[in-house]
């Protein structure tokens, strides 16, 4: 099965290929769509062998969640058993965007989605191209990462089909996704909220609503079931092994240059993925460099495409430095923790 390639301007919505692409969703079939985040995998979430198709295109286990994708507010009663009044707040103020709320699961909704769990992730993305597909299909729509199962997510439709072509029906096609980092996970369904993954929105936003919120990775404690979509360690990892650093911008630009001279002795090609460094010192020492972004906000827009272009080099290993834990930069240290399969080289 060749993907079909589907170009949908989101500014000039194009009526007939939307239907082409919601007719896939209605017969069952999946579709890969740009959402503000990443491209995402979609199928109706209330048919069961759909969902199925879905864990089997990405080869994601089935004890990882997947999340709902709604086109509007009012559409969560379709999913969710119930909306906590904490949860109808955090919908008012971040939704449509980047943050995926886990409620009370609706019987309705197949337990495959959830991983046998009776809680349902749900978000209302921001992207004017997959609520009006939604809409179109008459379905909420699963809507995991458009990627194979721990490789690093799609930010492009070019991404998507380097990942997925010939395991799925089509690919919408929209351009560069803007953020680049996945949507927050925030549990509200029990007494306390949790905050299972930061993304777009930050921990900081969240404090207005939750002031004592803390993000305590779970996956540093990992067992073999995920609490929430995208929860797992070894996840969003480049298919270079990738080494990250964490201390002092001056330590980690010393351990960066002395990292690149170790790797080489040993006869590895290396790439250096940086954020807000000058790249020259690198390339003298030999190493391939990808700059993410000159900024937290560009940088977690470019850090999947920065890790797929070095891939794509031939690099072995991939050299990165860790951003501060504020702000979106929360988001970037987890994505690259986990690309480094929780390793890091801390430096003084």
């Amino acid at each position: 099965m060749k993907t079909e390639v589907i170009p949908i301007d989101p500014l000039h919505i194009d009526a007939t290929d939307l239907e082409q692409a919601a007719a896939i969703i209605r017969r069952g079939g999946l579709v890969a769509f740009p959402t503000e985040t990443v491209y995402a995998l979609g199928a109706d979430v209330f048919n069961r062998t759909a969902v199925e198709a879905v864990f089997h295109a990405k080869g994601r286990p089935a004890t990882d969640p997947l999340i709902v994708h709604i086109a509007h507010a009012e559409q969560v009663n379709q999913v969710a058993a119930r909306m906590p009044l904490l949860a109808q707040q955090l919908a008012a103020a971040f939704w449509p965007g980047p943050l995926t709320l886990v409620l009370p699961r609706k019987e309705s909704i197949p337990a495959e989605v959830s991983a046998g769990k009776n809680t349902v992730a749900v978000r209302l993305p921001a992207h004017p191209v997959i609520c009006r597909l939604i809409e179109e299909a008459g379905v909420p729509v699963v809507g995991p990462s458009a990627n194979r199962f721990g490789h690093t997510s799609p930010t492009s439709a070019q991404h998507v089909l380097d990942d997925l072509d010939e395991r799925i029906d089509a690919v919408i096609d929209s351009g560069p996704t803007l953020i680049g980092v996945e949507s927050t996970v925030l549990d509200v369904s029990g007494t306390e909220p949790c905050l299972l993954r930061p993304g777009g929105i930050s921990l900081e936003q969240l404090h207005s609503y939750i002031p004592d919120l803390k993000f305590v990775p779970a996956y540093l404690n990992e067992t073999s079931a995920a609490t929430g979509p995208g929860m797992l360690l070894t996840h969003y990892a480049p298919r270079a092994r990738l080494m990250l650093y964490d201390g002092s911008r001056d330590a980690v630009q010393i351990a960066l240059i002395q990292g690149i001279a170790e790797q080489q002795q040993l006869g590895k090609s290396v790439g250096v993925l940086i954020i807000m460094d000058n790249p020259t010192r690198y390339e003298q020492a030999g190493a391939k460099v990808i700059h993410a972004g000159e900024t937290l906000e560009s940088a977690a827009s470019g850090l999947f495409r920065a890790m797929r272009e070095l891939d794509s080099q031939g690099v072995d290993v991939i050299l990165a430095d860790a951003p501060p834990a504020s702000g979106i930069g929360l988001a970037i240290r987890d994505r690259l923790i986990r690309a480094a399969s929780g390793q890091i080289i801390r430096v003084h």
